[in-house]
């Protein structure tokens, strides 16, 4: 007689009465991605509403530079809009100089057109960085090495700037006259402490709080392994030092245009040294894009150390912000919005 056939073991698990079981979890997961949606939605909105406060509050400074612009010889307004383009390729230049991998060309371009508005809202340049991390993240590079980067713009920029600086003091001496402008010894001893202060606050911080130690370790050798890997690399230092240099002749480049325009008395070499030397000067204060310390600066010292009239030299730079700023503010707003729509940020 033969035996009954035995039960298989298997058979209570692969019933179909369970599976429910196994994925009840699942009436739940349609609900997680609403919050995420809800936030998208902001962040794509974010950018306009932040475009339409700035504009009510600042609208004064932007009409009457558009006005004034009005009145200003056309000839020299398509170059000043050439050179202006030129300066967000110099950004995408320097960013990709900082990354050992390649980048894709359009998007890394868009993407710093796009944080050129960001970077108008926030102070110390915080938006054009943050939209550039959100960037370099969707790229798929590790956010050490992408934080990494971004110290390393922020570092070569200003020492580019500097090089360029001394390079046309040593090719004409004649272009420092700023005697009067420079610091005293107390401004310049306050100016010395306060960056010592915070340079020896964020080592105590980064050695001294284990929640920092880490990243910041982190963050310290990816950058270390990158620079020594770009620098080997002749296509990267060309496109991190030609970037950080050319970027802020090309922005002084755009107001000597502008001034042009405007029947400015001064010589290229004066306008963009005068620009490098203000730049420098209080580049360090943290404004929306160095709006304001920026400006007042460098009108003080086109129209104190070079003698042009001040209100020529204050619509040059209005006139310069119109265009670098105001002008590419609404399309940049909306191509953020569209890179956050389509999830390259």
């Amino acid at each position: 007689m033969t035996p009954p056939p035995l039960d298989d073991p298997r058979g209570p698990l692969a019933t179909p009465a369970l599976a429910p079981a196994a994925v009840s979890p699942a009436p739940l997961t349609g609900a997680l991605p609403a919050p995420r949606r809800l936030l998208r939605r902001l962040l794509v909105l974010l950018p306009l509403v932040l475009l339409g406060v700035w504009a009510a509050v600042d609208w004064r400074t932007v009409s009457d530079g558009t006005v004034r612009l009005g009145s200003a010889d056309p000839r020299w307004m398509p170059a000043a809009l050439f050179f202006t383009c030129l300066t967000w390729l110099s950004a995408a230049s320097v960013r990709q100089g900082a990354l050992p991998e390649r980048l894709p060309t359009g998007l890394l371009i868009a993407s710093q057109f796009a944080a050129g508005a960001a970077n108008h809202v926030l102070p110390a340049s915080l938006g054009a960085h943050a939209v550039t991390l959100r960037f370099l993240r969707g790229q798929g590079v590790p956010l050490a090495r992408a934080t990494a980067s971004l110290a390393l713009y922020s570092l070569v920029r200003p020492v580019a700037k500097t090089l360029v600086l001394l390079a046309f003091l040593l090719a004409s001496p004649g272009l420092l006259r700023l005697g009067a402008l420079l610091p005293d010894g107390r401004t310049a001893t306050l100016v010395g402490s306060g960056a010592l202060l915070a340079a020896v606050t964020t080592v105590v911080l980064a050695t001294t709080v284990p929640s920092l130690r880490r990243p910041v370790l982190e963050c310290a050798r990816a950058a270390l392994t990158d620079v020594r890997a770009l620098h080997r690399r002749p296509a990267r230092v060309l496109a991190l030092w030609g970037g950080a240099a050319a970027a802020p002749v090309l922005q002084a480049t755009v107001i000597f245009c502008v001034g042009a325009a405007l029947g400015l008395p001064l010589t290229w070499a004066q306008v963009t040294f005068g620009f490098l030397a203000a730049s420098t000067a209080v580049g360090s204060v943290p404004a929306p894009g160095g709006i304001g310390p920026v400006d007042a600066a460098l009108v003080f010292t086109l129209s104190g150390a070079y003698g042009a009239p001040v209100e020529l030299a204050a619509t040059a730079v209005v006139g310069y912000r119109v265009l670098t700023v105001w002008l590419p503010l609404l399309p940049g707003a909306l191509l953020l919005s569209v890179l956050v729509q389509r999830k390259v940020l």
